[in-house]
């Protein structure tokens, strides 16, 4: 294997050097001796056998050249500091990775920003979000696959902190036959019809989300499946409101008037399924998730 001719700190000190105008002010900012600088870009211009920095007066100057390796050496010398930092995380036990399990029914936007909040300081953790349904979420949690999950109620034995209420509305296409009756006044009407529900995501499970007395339902994985069907005339469905917000302001679907349950409510909650081994990722993304409920409550 062969020797590679120049050092990352030789590169550092040629970064310096143009990035503080001068071989001086560059040996005042690294708390070097000028002379100490020379030999370094002397030297790794020997080692290479071009000329990278050229001095006017008492600036010092990129050549052609040099802006060329020098632009790459940022994106080396940036790579090894990021390795750094990254060893530094592990040694304190940050985590590289956090998994979300998020049920469909919490807005994704809400989630973002406390991502948006998280993404600064998050030292290079990679997160993965995973959308879940029912005991698909449940799942998750008792198997110990998501370090921070959002979901309605939690499942047997965990303790979980309260966030925001899930509303969910009753709609369908205007031209849809249930749309011309007024006041629906019990099931049995709703159950003539084809309803719409999502599939639970657990493994073993024939669950779906929904008031589920329809003879005839078609089942999709998610709320914008389900929308597209919806926009076609076909069936009803409960949908959380943020979903269909846009739609049911611009009339492409409608809320159906169900005597006693127009609309429903579910409490969503944040849970951390393995509270005992929860590092200092996990705890900061948790803290900046409840800050986006509590700063909605001021």
């Amino acid at each position: 294997m062969s020797r590679a001719k120049s050092t990352l700190e030789q590169w550092r000190i040629v970064q310096a050097v143009v990035d503080f105008g001068g071989y001086a002010q560059a040996a005042e900012k690294l708390s070097k001796s000028q002379s100490s600088l020379n030999h370094a870009v002397a030297k790794l211009q020997h080692q290479l056998g071009i000329n990278l920095l050229e001095v006017k007066g008492r600036k010092a100057y990129l050549t052609e050249q040099g802006e060329v390796l020098l632009r790459r050496s940022r994106h080396l010398t940036q790579s090894v500091d990021e390795l750094e930092q990254l060893a530094s995380n592990l040694g304190q036990g940050w985590e590289p990775n956090l998994t979300i399990a998020r049920e469909l029914i919490y807005p994704m936007e809400t989630l973002v920003q406390a991502l948006k909040a998280f993404l600064p300081q998050s030292r290079g953790t990679r997160v993965t979000i995973i959308d879940s349904v029912i005991t698909g979420t449940h799942e998750l949690i008792n198997n110990k696959q998501a370090d921070i999950a959002i979901c309605t109620t939690p499942p047997k034995g965990h303790i979980s902190e309260p966030l925001c209420e899930a509303k969910f509305e009753l709609v369908c296409h205007p031209d849809h036959p249930l749309a011309q009756v007024g006041y629906i006044e019990d099931d049995k009407q709703l159950a003539q019809h084809l309803q719409i529900v999502i599939k639970d995501t657990a493994t073993n499970t024939a669950n779906d989300i929904g008031w589920l007395k329809a003879e005839q339902r078609w089942t999709v994985s998610n709320f914008y499946e389900a929308k597209t069907i919806l926009a076609s005339n076909i069936g009803f469905c409960w949908i959380p409101n943020f979903v269909v917000q846009q739609e049911l302001a611009s009339k492409q679907l409608i809320r159906l008037r169900l005597r006693g349950s127009s609309q429903r409510k579910i409490i969503m909650n944040l849970l951390v399924p393995d509270r005992d081994n929860q590092g200092p990722a996990s705890k900061l993304l948790e803290s900046l998730i409840l800050q986006q409920h509590n700063e909605s409550k001021i």
